[in-house]
């Protein structure tokens, strides 16, 4: 067994919870080419990546072919090691910027992460502007409560569908459809879907730094 894996289910496991599979099966090629891309203009090789990530040289090599699923966490460390921000492995092209951008419904950049059942839209253009909004939706069950978020800026968030228990610091707050929280960012923050639906979300985060 890699050091920092585990079996589970008798699929390879990373030590953050995702998983390895078929590219197929996960639609994590396309992630696997943005992660390759993004390493190359690093400098970095697989292996010097994967020690400034504190994770095994195999899921880098496992992510970038496209048969790994990383964990949340897992793409926190990947993007601090090549000093970009998670959005970066938003799919799709970011668009010129202009005065006015149009976002059409079925032409959000995305990102999936199926192990865990998260699925965030980029609402913006790009989160390379002073504005950044995204949508996401929170399946039941899940937290990040071992990795709590931490980044500059402020965020607001509305809570469009389902329930969520939102911790900014010490202070819990339960939000309800139709409810909204605004809070720093910089403070470190976590959430708790303890529903049976998934919970969707709209947030703006100034400046973008997701």
């Amino acid at each position: 067994m890699v050091s920092g894996r585990r079996l589970v289910s008798g699929l390879d496991q990373d030590e953050e919870g995702g998983t390895v599979a078929e590219a197929d099966e996960r639609g994590t090629d396309g992630l696997g080419r943005r992660l390759s891309a993004l390493r190359a203009r690093a400098g970095l090789t697989i292996s010097a990546l994967a020690a400034a990530a504190g994770v095994s040289q195999g899921l880098v090599s496992q992510i970038e072919r496209g048969a790994g699923n990383p964990s949340y966490t897992t793409l926190i460390k990947l993007a601090d090691a090549l000093r970009v921000p998670v959005g970066a492995f938003f799919d799709g092209s970011e668009d010129a910027w202009e005065p006015a951008a149009v976002v059409r419904a079925g032409g959000r950049r995305r990102l999936s992460l199926s192990d865990e059942g998260l699925v965030y839209e980029l609402l913006t253009p790009s989160l390379h502007g002073r504005l950044g909004m995204m949508r996401a939706e929170i399946p039941p069950g899940y937290s990040n409560a071992l990795a709590p978020h931490q980044h500059e800026g402020e965020e607001v968030m509305l809570l469009l569908e389902g329930a969520l228990h939102v911790t900014v610091g010490g202070k819990e707050s339960v939000l309800e459809a139709g409810d909204a929280i605004t809070y720093d960012a910089s403070v470190p923050h976590r959430f708790h879907n303890k529903g049976t639906r998934p919970a969707v979300i709209v947030g703006a985060m100034t400046p973008p730094s997701f």
